[in-house]
């Protein structure tokens, strides 16, 4: 049941180049907690962009717009190397979609917040990762 949000300013992106990298990203996101690409699922990741006025989102120095991606997912639901390869790629996915080059990466900030357990909850109830993971490896064992 993971989240991402972009922040970014008001007008970098077209509306269609939004809307796609926000779908890009929660896929992304799938992709690296091991979700199964299953409609349950993809309907867990809830993906969000916040556009801020232009100019209230940059750096002291060059006043060059910045990306935010803040990921919020279960407490143990990424592994390291997981991590290391959503940042990656969510930072690449991001470049891409501003038409940006890798020069320009640390214009891109991915926040990994973990949720701890017993601290999320949905539908009225709290969701633990062993019960999302049980659901995931029964959904890839019926795909």
């Amino acid at each position: 049941m993971p989240m991402i949000k972009l922040t970014l300013p008001a007008g970098v992106l077209a509306i269609e180049t939004r809307r796609e990298l926000q779908n890009t990203l929660a896929a992304t996101l799938l992709k690296w907690e091991g979700a199964p690409d299953t409609a349950f699922f993809r309907a867990q990741a809830w993906s969000q962009v916040d556009e801020v006025h232009p100019g209230t989102f940059t750096a002291l120095e060059d006043g060059e717009p910045r990306f935010r991606v803040d990921v919020t997912v279960p407490e143990g639901a990424l592994s390291q190397r997981r991590k290391e390869g959503l940042v990656n790629e969510a930072t690449a996915t991001v470049l891409t979609a501003a038409g940006l080059s890798e020069a320009d990466a640390l214009r891109v900030w991915v926040l990994i917040h973990e949720q701890p357990e017993g601290t999320w909850g949905a539908g009225a109830n709290v969701v633990r990762f062993a019960e999302l993971a049980a659901l995931a490896k029964a959904e890839r064992a019926n795909a």
